[in-house]
């Protein structure tokens, strides 16, 4: 994962620029995120590494999408993802390839999720997500009703319903996940510093 890193700590100037592109404080940008002033400062200097809900939320907020910040998109768009072209990147114990091209209105990851604990963050943004499995079983939360995927199994959602993804497996699960991208400045008003964490 020594290539993944690299690509994690050449984010950190990636972040401050787009945030000043977009007009935010670091504060503001904080409140939005749901993170401290002084956490978002630390990912933006290089002395944090952020996690895949991290990445996702603040290329939310900031009009772009992860492969953008993680610097990989292509002089052209290309329809077509080979799957050699992209690096699995693992944070938090979540791990994720890119899917689908850059500069699009949806994001589409393969992502291998860890085993679900009482401790996942519960997520609430603007959008819809699709989720399809792959292997092992997911445990999915939508609102006060909690639902086990298996293989093959989909879920299509309005990601304002709070959810909360996780595998039912000790080993984990893979998934495909795709979720729209609301740039936006109406998609900013769900983006709170409550509970709730935008993804």
């Amino acid at each position: 994962m020594d290539h993944a890193t690299d690509v994690l700590q050449d984010v950190a100037p990636q972040l401050r620029a787009l945030r000043r592109r977009r007009g935010l404080t670091l504060e503001g940008a904080a409140q939005r995120a749901g993170l401290s002033p002084a956490h978002l400062s630390r990912l933006e200097t290089g002395n944090r590494q952020p996690s895949l809900p991290m990445l996702l939320s603040l290329s939310r907020i900031y009009g772009t999408t992860v492969s953008e910040l993680l610097g990989e998109t292509p002089p052209e768009r290309d329809p077509i993802v080979r799957a050699g072209r992209s690096e699995p990147v693992e944070a938090d114990g979540w791990i994720y390839r890119q899917a689908g091209g850059a500069g699009r209105a949806m994001q589409c990851l393969r992502v291998h999720i860890p085993f679900a604990t009482s401790t996942d963050i519960v997520r609430v943004h603007p959008g819809e997500e699709w989720i399809h499995v792959l292997e092992g079983r997911v445990r999915l939360a939508l609102g006060d009703a909690v639902h086990v995927l298996d293989p093959g199994d989909s879920a299509h959602y309005d990601s304002l319903t709070p959810h909360r993804v996780g595998a039912a497996t000790q080993a984990g699960a893979e998934l495909l996940f795709v979720h729209t991208l609301i740039q936006s400045p109406v998609a900013e008003l769900c983006l709170g510093n409550g509970t709730p964490h935008s993804r």
